[in-house]
């Protein structure tokens, strides 16, 4: 049980960026539909309990160091390069929105220059990249468990201090952008965006562990921890929706309202959230087309680094608004790819059970 615990909350790490921590996420995918949107975040949980579950499992069924193997694998060559492509573009995208998000926090949280922001966290990815400081990254990665504890803490705060009733702020949390166009296609587009981003770390972490019940188990408690937290953000950011509607950084605003000090606190985790991911999806993204730890991989990563920069101009509010719907559209590949492997599987153990000769009495 301990080995499914440890890989659950690896893939809650996977999972939440520097979107969900924000809280921007979840304002735009649930909280913008009011009280349907809370029924969105229940669906959204059972969803990525079931496909958390499929890619753990596919990972340790093929023992593959490779999602592109996995996904070649369960949906042949054609749908497999689609998805394949799909994974390397939210790779690189997602590094941009972790750029904007630097720039975001250094705005909101500081009043500093978003530029700044956005220079500091280019030039943090690209030379952790170039030196391979695997230990910062781990060091990073251990930041996880205190924003779960944090998100735990400013939802409990948030619902107890609300002034007014969720039918009252109904009207208001409507008026917020929504990223899809309605409570269920969000509920859908999001996890399928979501899986599209941490597919390929599930899929490998799957394939460290030789006892398929174990990385099933895993993904499941994962995906489930997951949508538990996107419930108590969307209820802390619906609970103060009149107050942080407006933030580009729901969840730091609701920090920074409760003390200043806890708002930096929220500042360096998110800082360090944003930093992990970045590093994470630019570091895949660069592997993917060029050998590690050459000269032209240096050179590539600064490429890349550069255009990623540039690109998060856009902003992080609109990158979040505009570039994840997109992959949550093309993740329905992906998405279907895990169904229709499940339902194959599940079709051939019938046959074989139903095969097998019963012995008389």
């Amino acid at each position: 049980m301990f080995k499914s615990i440890k890989m659950g909350s690896a893939f809650i790490g996977i999972i939440v960026g520097a979107g969900f921590a924000s809280g921007q996420e979840i304002l735009q995918y649930f909280t913008s539909f009011g009280i349907m949107g809370t029924v969105a975040a229940f669906i959204a949980t059972v969803l990525f309990a079931y496909l958390g579950m499929s890619l753990t499992r596919l990972g340790s069924r093929m023992q593959t160091t490779s999602h592109k193997e996995a996904i070649f694998g369960i949906s042949g060559r054609l749908i497999g390069t689609i998805v394949d492509w799909i994974i390397i573009l939210t790779l690189f995208g997602v590094g941009v929105v972790m750029i904007a998000g630097a720039g975001s926090i250094f705005s909101q949280q500081f009043g500093w220059s978003a530029t700044l922001g956005s220079t500091v966290m280019a030039v943090l990815i690209i030379l952790t990249i170039m030196l391979n400081v695997q230990k910062v990254i781990n060091i990073i990665g251990s930041i996880t468990p205190f924003l779960i504890l944090s998100v735990i803490a400013l939802a409990a705060y948030s619902l107890i201090t609300m002034d007014s009733s969720f039918s009252a702020l109904e009207s208001i949390a409507k008026e917020q952008e929504s990223a899809v166009a309605n409570w269920w296609l969000s509920a859908i587009n999001y996890v399928s965006f979501n899986i599209a981003v941490g597919a390929s770390m599930a899929i490998v972490m799957g394939g460290t562990e030789k006892d398929e019940k174990i990385a099933a188990r895993g993904g499941l408690i994962g995906g489930l921890g997951l949508g538990v937290l996107i419930i108590l953000s969307h209820l802390a950011i619906f609970s103060k929706v009149d107050v942080v509607g407006t933030a580009e950084m729901p969840m730091l605003q609701i920090a920074d309202d409760l003390s200043p000090v806890l708002g930096v606190f929220m500042s360096v985790i998110l800082f360090g959230m944003i930093y992990n991911t970045g590093v994470s999806m630019l570091f895949s993204f660069s592997a993917r087309f060029v050998e590690m730890g050459t000269a032209k991989f240096r050179l590539f990563v600064i490429i890349v680094g550069v255009v990623a920069y540039i690109l998060s101009f856009v902003g992080f509010t609109e990158l979040v608004s505009w570039f994840y719907p997109v992959v949550g559209y093309l993740g329905l590949f992906l998405v279907g790819a895990l169904i229709y492997n499940n339902l194959r599987k599940s079709k051939k153990e019938v046959v074989r059970t139903e095969n097998i000769p019963h012995q008389s009495t």
